[in-house]
């Protein structure tokens, strides 16, 4: 896992090394509150008991602010933690940052994608091509 030290939506430090010890899902979504971010979101809410059934601690990330975040989380009552990349540091590190196509023109931005660590925070599964609506199936899988 690559290292990284953000804030999350309570404005508290979260490292890389804070998520060794178990397995984790990371994923990296563009923005709060836009309907592809907000159809995946509550996916992995509705689905989250069954997700941390086998082990997983959820994560979301994006470059959104922690104010954002807050407000995000709360609005949907999502069960997870969400990490503000205001830098995109971390979104590089990860390789989901960069080009895309947006009304026709090119872009960088965020790229939809989700990482799976296993307890020892090596990378067993990246999933690119993310189904906002059944995210939390691909991941199960």
């Amino acid at each position: 896992m690559p290292d990284f030290v953000v804030m999350d939506q309570d404005g508290r430090e979260v490292s890389s090394k804070d998520l060794i010890g178990k397995k984790t899902i990371i994923y990296f979504y563009p923005k709060d509150n836009t309907s592809g971010c907000t159809a995946e979101a509550c996916n992995l809410r509705d689905n989250h008991e069954m997700l941390v059934a086998k082990g997983y601690n959820v994560i979301g990330v994006s470059k959104d602010s922690v104010a954002s975040h807050r407000k995000f989380k709360e609005k949907y009552e999502l069960p997870f933690t969400l990490l503000a990349d205001t830098s995109t540091e971390m979104l590089q590190a990860f390789g989901a940052w960069g080009e895309k196509k947006m009304y026709g023109k090119t872009v960088m931005g965020t790229l939809r994608r989700t990482f799976i660590f296993d307890e020892q925070g090596i990378l067993t599964e990246i999933i690119e091509n993310v189904d906002t609506k059944n995210h939390a199936a691909q991941i199960l899988g």
